[in-house]
């Protein structure tokens, strides 16, 4: 099997995808500016996953994380807002919790992990996961790479307008999200550039794409609308794209990918999420 760290480039194929677009994981849809205080947090992330004790429960992972300063925080405030977005990412599940850590402990290659960790961060975060699947989505459709703040701030300011945020958010507050979120999305690799951000060459490791699929399954077992899924624009992903990952894992034997005409059949070799992180593991060794 080929090594972790090669990917499939995402095609350019303009095709459409099909779906319901209420079928999004977040609990709630209210948009949070806590995008600000957040980040990718993909250092602190892998450490909390690398300490963490399948044997004890969150709140008791938690406390010891507190306990030890396993962050290395000066402020027990900034200790305190990184686990509050940790719950809200990768805490709500135990089962993806133990998949995640699997995962990290395993160790699965970085670049599989920054993506995964990327999808259970955006389905945890409406704004987040808005502002890519409705904003930069559309402009990678069109061929537009170069993105800019008011590229972010003009849809931002109408979905306050419209409603959709924690309370009215100020011209500054508006400003400092925008920032937040391209910095989030840089490190994400969603975005490129230090200063002038670009769509970036998103690659995804097919093992990656593995285990987002099987993610996706638990709650769409169709396989014509997994094939379409609208949550694959997190990635640009278009459904002709979709369909040659899932040709290349199924020769990977990562999955089992059937189509006779319009019947699509997807299979997985596991029942739970944290059985298919082990697999994945097993494979790289």
């Amino acid at each position: 099997m080929r090594s972790f760290a090669s990917a499939v480039v995402i095609s350019q194929s303009r095709s459409a995808w099909t779906g319901k677009t209420k079928d999004f994981v977040g609990v709630n849809r209210i948009y949070q500016s806590k995008i600000i205080k957040a980040g990718a947090l993909l250092a602190d992330t892998k450490t909390l996953l690398a300490h963490w004790d399948e044997a004890c429960s969150v709140p008791e992972n938690l406390a010891r994380f507190r306990r030890e300063n396993l962050f290395g925080k000066a402020s027990r405030s900034r200790v305190e807002d990184i686990l509050a977005i940790f719950r809200q990412r990768y805490l709500a599940s135990e089962a993806v919790t133990k998949a995640l850590a699997t995962l990290v402990k395993g160790p699965f290659p970085t670049e599989g992990l920054t993506r995964i960790f990327y999808f259970h961060a955006a389905r945890a975060d409406a704004l987040l996961h808005d502002t890519v699947t409705e904003i930069l989505s559309p402009l990678y459709a069109v061929g537009k790479t170069d993105v800019t703040i008011q590229d972010l701030l003009t849809p931002l300011g109408r979905w306050v307008a419209e409603g959709k945020t924690a309370g009215h958010w100020s011209e500054p507050t508006l400003v400092r999200v925008a920032q937040g979120l391209m910095a989030t999305l840089r490190d994400f690799g969603v975005l490129q550039g230090a200063i002038r951000k670009r769509l970036a060459p998103m690659y995804l490791p097919v093992e990656a794409f593995a285990y987002i699929a099987f993610a996706l399954y638990q709650k769409q077992p169709s396989g014509e609308r997994l094939l379409g899924h609208l949550e694959w624009r997190l990635f640009f992903l278009f459904p002709q794209a979709v369909e040659r990952f899932f040709v290349e894992a199924h020769q990977y034997r990562l999955l089992e990918y059937h189509a006779a005409g319009s019947i699509i059949r997807i299979t997985f070799p596991t029942d739970s999420i944290e059985e298919y992180a082990h697999a994945l593991v097993a494979r790289t060794h």
